[in-house]
């Protein structure tokens, strides 16, 4: 089982999202440290970046990074697919 750690921006991101939006979010990132490789369909790295991954969930989108050795899932950005890719 993977560790979840938030930066600061994703959880400022996380708690400007709609609250039943946030649960949906909250269970698929309790899924994604539980076994990532369950939601590998909406899984993709990122062009252009060395270690970043994207997971879908609905109309938004998840920014993380993960660490095999450590068993770790650093979150980055959270927030709708229309805003996450600029800045």
């Amino acid at each position: 089982m993977y560790c979840l750690r938030f930066l600061t921006r994703a959880v400022k991101d996380l708690k400007r999202i709609d609250r039943p939006f946030q649960k949906i979010i909250k269970e698929k990132l309790s899924i994604l440290a539980e076994n990532p490789k369950v939601l590998k369909n909406n899984i993709t790295a990122l062009k252009g970046e060395d270690d970043l991954f994207r997971l879908r969930v609905g109309n938004y989108r998840v920014i993380f990074s993960k660490e095999d050795k450590e068993l770790i899932i650093l979150i980055i950005r959270v927030g709708h697919r229309k805003d996450i890719y600029s800045g």
